[in-house]
């Protein structure tokens, strides 16, 4: 069989992905201040100060990634050009990181609503999440924006009235030796893991990527690096401040402004918790699926359900967060759990692109990759020898993973030898590229073998005087923000456009077939149309359940909604 090139629409604006970003890495400060206090107290806003360079010198980073790899440069993408194995490190290193996210957003979201037995909520609010996303992915985009916005103009407030009383604040000198000071600072390097997930969304950014991406990093990286640091001088002007590992905000808005603001500062960012709750197990199917399409993982994590959904990819994405937190509900244990993750797969990112020198870049950018991917180096090896769970943790999850792996290459079915039909379907920028010799003014979206169909669209083109006809056909794929960026066309696809085409051949007329992939197949053929520039779309009308029509949207009305208002659409029965 032969691959095909994913053709996707790039309509995600810098201002969309920014929210998106957010939505991951801003939620860092939530928990991030808190664990601070706990482990160095007065001491801890010089270590914040730190981690807040360090995150911005990662961000930078990220701008770079994003400009090389604009398909797609998240570790498992954009390394497995270099390694394939390393790749696997990485990509299990980051499946990691999403549990820890999952499970420790989730409980930490209920710490900030103020509910009994947080542990218990969250688990009830994963497995929620993962019932959602089993009729597709959950995408809450338009609500995740407007949270985000309510997040910043919240945290903006709150740093308006603390800053006049920054003259008060209580500041320590670290005390210990260096060993012990990297220690406590490794303890706080929670701010990381959202950078990556900008990396995921390059290949659905409107281009060029490289400015897109960077306006996008860039006014989340201020947020996050000056206001956490600005919020962590805040918290040491609190005279006798206690315990407040997992509410930090709340105490910090109690404090300056009111407790009803810190009860509004609660529920928005309780509300953000959740919404990272759900980018986590979106990315986490997604990753598995992306491995499995590659065949390094079983076939079953890449098998969709009827919604679109790949089911045990979606299965194993809900009950391992919630695991997680039946065995560990503490913070400040899980934030180690969760840093060994996302410092292990950045590091793997930043190294691996560093030393390709395949890759042109600039020298400033090679030497500021290679930099931190070597701080991180020492982060990751400091947080394994000093965090033992997380080596557990992190070392159960590569074996694993390797041994699905291992499973897929060695024991999985040996695929059946069946002869695909004869006939090249084409992409829409191939058909494009033919156009001045088999162009036609109509395009027949194709679901099913229609001989209804097939008539009417024959009688128009004969009606017109042509003897061409675009025959299109849109191959179900989930609509994650990273995705293989070549497929095998399925034997499906290709049997039915090839008898789609023979029947247009014994009508006398010259049929273009033309194989798409994705989840929003009315979005797809509209595309299709407007960039081949038919007058007609022709599409047949299929018997729909109720629950489908609800849980998954109409595809004629999305044709209807992006078709140009030029063309036509005729819906036959």
């Amino acid at each position: 069989m032969f691959t095909k090139k994913v053709e996707r629409p790039r309509e995600l604006t810098w201002y969309q992905a920014a929210a998106m970003l957010y939505g991951d890495w801003g939620t860092s400060k939530a928990y991030v201040l808190g664990i601070a206090f706990a482990l160095m107290g007065h001491a801890s806003w010089i270590f914040l100060g730190l981690m807040s360079a360090l995150t911005a010198l990662i961000g930078i980073c990220y701008m770079v990634i994003c400009r090389i790899y604009p398909d797609g440069g998240g570790v498992y993408s954009a390394v497995k050009h270099r390694s394939q194995n390393l790749a696997m490190l990485g990509a299990f290193l980051l499946i990691a990181d999403y549990v820890v996210t999952a499970s420790l957003s989730a409980l930490d979201a209920f710490h900030y609503l103020n509910l009994p037995h947080p542990e218990i909520w969250a688990i009830g609010a994963i497995l929620s999440v993962g019932a959602i996303n089993w009729f597709g992915p959950s995408k809450g985009g338009n609500i995740a924006s407007l949270i985000a916005i309510a997040a910043v103009v919240c945290v903006l407030g709150l740093c308006a009235c603390a800053i006049p009383s920054l003259s008060h604040v209580h500041l320590a000198a670290p005390t210990g030796g260096f060993m012990k000071n990297w220690g406590s600072f490794v303890g706080i390097v929670l701010a990381l893991s959202g950078v990556e997930a900008i990396a995921n969304m390059t290949g659905i950014m409107v281009e060029p990527v490289a400015k897109t991406s960077k306006r996008a990093i860039w006014p989340v990286l201020i947020e996050v690096s000056v206001l956490t640091f600005l919020l962590g001088l805040a918290m040491n002007a609190i005279p006798n401040l206690g315990d407040h590992t997992e509410d930090m905000l709340r105490a910090l808005a109690n404090h300056y402004i009111a407790p009803w603001y810190g009860q509004m500062i609660s529920i928005v960012f309780g509300f953000l918790l959740l919404s990272a709750v759900n980018t986590a197990i979106t990315d986490l199917v997604n990753i598995q699926y992306l491995m499995a399409r590659d065949r390094e993982l079983p076939e079953a994590f890449s098998r969709l359900n009827k919604f679109g959904m790949p089911a045990v990819a979606l299965i194993v994405a809900t009950a391992i967060p919630a695991l997680v937190l039946v065995i560990e509900h503490n913070l400040v244990r899980l934030a180690a759990l969760y840093a060994i993750g996302v410092v292990g797969a950045i590091t793997i990112n930043l190294g691996s692109c560093a030393t390709n020198f395949k890759i042109m870049m600039k020298t400033w950018e090679r030497a500021l990759l290679f930099g931190s991917s070597v701080i991180l180096f020492f982060i990751e090896i400091t947080i394994a020898y000093e965090k033992r769970s997380a080596l557990i943790f992190a070392t159960t999850v590569l074996i694993v993973g390797f041994s699905l792996r291992f499973m897929a290459k060695h024991f999985a079915k040996a695929p059946e030898i069946t002869l695909a039909p004869e006939i090249n379907v084409l992409t829409v920028s191939e058909a494009k590229a033919l156009a001045s010799l088999y162009h036609g003014s109509s395009l027949v979206a194709l679901r099913s073998l229609n001989p209804v169909l097939l008539d009417e669209a024959a009688l128009r083109v004969k009606s017109r005087g042509e003897n061409s006809i675009y025959l299109s056909y849109v191959e179900p794929m989930p609509d994650f923000t990273e995705l293989p960026e070549e497929v095998e066309p399925s034997k499906e696809s290709m049997e039915l456009l090839a008898h789609a085409q023979q029947e247009m051949e014994n009508r006398g007329i010259t049929a273009v077939p033309i194989w798409q992939a994705g989840d929003d197949a009315g979005k797809l053929i509209a595309m299709a149309a407007n960039e081949l520039g038919v007058e007609t779309v022709l599409i047949g009308a299929t018997k729909r359940s109720a629950l489908m029509k609800l849980m998954r949207q109409d595809v004629f009305q999305s044709l209807a909604r992006r078709l140009d208002p030029k063309r036509h659409l005729l819906i036959t029965g």
